[in-house]
């Protein structure tokens, strides 16, 4: 498939995001990011759709063998379970899906940790 083509399909370009995925979680990983304190929490949700959302299915998979809840959500509601023990991983590649923006403002007055990557 050539270029053109390939912009035909994907005219969005989402194609050369995926490609600098190796080279934005470089970059994320040595970010100095403010700490916060996580001790409290026994559920991680991860929420994001498409490509955003697999993290969670791998997050998911990593923690299954430790002592802590993992939900993975690809659509708009949250489980009934978050709670102020809860952290709310947000992913969105673009910034802009509608699923993970409903998710966060519809739940920003609830007691649960909300951390979001895009």
């Amino acid at each position: 498939m050539n270029s053109k083509e390939l912009e035909r399909i994907d005219s969005e370009k989402m194609y050369e995001v995926y490609d600098k995925w190796p080279q934005t979680a470089k970059e994320s990983y040595e970010m100095n990011l403010e700490k916060f304190n996580v001790k409290d929490v026994d559920h991680i949700v991860f929420a994001g759709m498409g490509g955003s959302g697999t993290i969670g299915d791998v997050m998911s998979s990593l923690l299954s063998k430790d002592d802590i809840h993992v939900s993975v959500v690809k659509g708009y509601l949250l489980p009934k379970t978050v709670d102020s023990n809860t952290l709310v991983v947000l992913t969105s590649i673009s910034g802009n899906t509608d699923e993970t923006l409903t998710v966060l403002k519809n739940n920003l007055k609830s007691n649960a940790k909300f951390i979001a990557f895009s």
